[in-house]
């Protein structure tokens, strides 16, 4: 089981995200923009993160960049997930810092699948 923080402003993909995870057996959190997510981080010291790109207060490249900034979080495995598709977007996604890019629309059982092979190789 590992300890996930979704940060997702969307609350109905949230929820999913949540659901989806939890149903793989780790114990998930979700924070709503940014800048409560970059909170939670840092009290939780998740194992996994899943960072929505299109946030407000702070986006997820921005609170990427941020976590990869902070030694506590070098190990700290990062999913960018984001309608964004563009080669371009991934190359900045990567940029900042993301260990993995997922894109919306996601089919839940592939994304727990991804998920859960993140973790296994942490």
């Amino acid at each position: 089981m590992a300890v996930i923080l979704v940060v997702e402003d969307d609350p109905d993909v949230a929820q999913l995200l949540q659901h989806t995870l939890v149903a793989g057996g780790h114990d998930v959190a979700v924070a709503v923009d940014g800048g409560a997510g970059l909170r939670s981080a840092r009290e939780r010291h998740p194992d996994l993160i899943v960072l929505d790109w299109m946030m407000p207060v702070k986006n997820g490249l921005e609170v990427c960049a941020e976590l990869r900034a902070n030694a506590d979080f070098a190990d700290t495995t990062i999913v960018m997930l984001s309608a964004r598709s563009d080669a371009a977007d991934i190359a900045r996604a990567r940029a900042a810092g993301a260990d993995e890019y997922l894109t919306k629309p996601f089919r839940p059982r592939e994304l727990r699948a991804r998920i859960d092979a993140l973790v296994v190789s942490q």
